[in-house]
């Protein structure tokens, strides 16, 4: 679906379903995550159907793993694929992070060494996915409290080789920009123009935490999806506005801690806020 306008919406969670179901005039696009529906009863599949007829909904991976030199495993982008044709979702998206590693489950999306092997095994997994499911994934860039080891490359001109080396849209997830340039020493504004910003499809916005450090040496960001999308990320959001002018889709994420549906509500407010801010500049 070619998308023509800028348009914000809200991470499905059956904690804000009700809200949701009651404000869909107020959303533009639901973000549902795929994983849960790939061994779901039909009730649960018939569901997410009626709720793609009435917005529009894109499937959101967390398990495939693709920022690896592993290859992909074809089961898991079989079930995208089936679930793709049977909610007719609009596009569908997965991180750049890697969830398994001879033959562990990991729990967690965990950065890579940043590295020209890793970017190319990254490529090569994005390919093979694009023709098992049937169009590209947008991919997007993980939150992490430490720069990987053995690194060679940085974050930014990590993502560049990715994006453009595949090519595919990129799902920019300011929160987890924002935190990876605080806790690395960086300018989060320099950070984002560094960045393919003409590749960029979609966009998310959550919130964290400060933590401290061991023997009080500093602070560090953690990325929770627990809190409110703090007004920095929402000054990225209208930097992002201004500098792309190409439509975005930004997605609100809240896995937990809710507020209630009007505060939601209000968080998809201040981003169509900021959009505002940066087109008009």
């Amino acid at each position: 679906m070619e998308v023509k306008r800028d348009r914000v919406g809200l991470g499905w969670r059956g904690e804000l379903a009700a809200g949701i179901l009651s404000n869909l005039a107020h959303i533009d696009v639901l973000e549902v995550i795929a994983d849960d529906y790939y061994r779901t009863s039909r009730a649960s599949l018939g569901a997410l159907q009626s709720l793609a007829r009435q917005v529009s909904v894109s499937l959101h991976g967390v398990g495939m793993g693709l920022a690896s030199t592993i290859p992909a495993e074809p089961r898991r982008l079989q079930a995208m694929a089936r679930l793709m044709r049977q909610v007719a979702a609009e596009s569908w998206s997965e991180h750049l992070s890697f969830v398994r590693a001879g033959g562990v489950e990991i729990g967690h999306l965990a950065a890579p060494p940043r590295t020209p092997a890793s970017v190319a095994g990254t490529v090569a997994n994005i390919a093979l996915a694009t023709r098992i499911v049937g169009s590209a994934p947008l991919m997007e860039n993980i939150a992490t409290l430490l720069n990987p080891p053995a690194s060679t490359l940085d974050e930014a001109d990590w993502l560049a080789r990715i994006i453009e080396g595949a090519p595919v849209p990129l799902l920019l997830d300011l929160h987890n920009l924002y935190a990876n340039a605080v806790n690395s020493g960086q300018d989060p504004q320099a950070m984002l123009l560094r960045l393919p910003l003409a590749s960029v499809g979609a966009v998310h916005l959550s919130g964290g935490h400060w933590m401290d450090e061991p023997g009080g040496a500093g602070r560090r960001l953690l990325d929770d999806h627990l809190h409110d999308v703090p007004p920095e990320v929402f000054e990225l959001l209208t930097q992002l506005a201004r500098q792309a002018p190409q439509p975005l889709t930004v997605i609100v994420e809240r896995d937990g801690n809710y507020p209630s549906f009007d505060h939601v509500l209000g968080q998809l407010a201040l981003a169509r806020a900021a959009l505002r801010a940066g087109r008009h500049a």
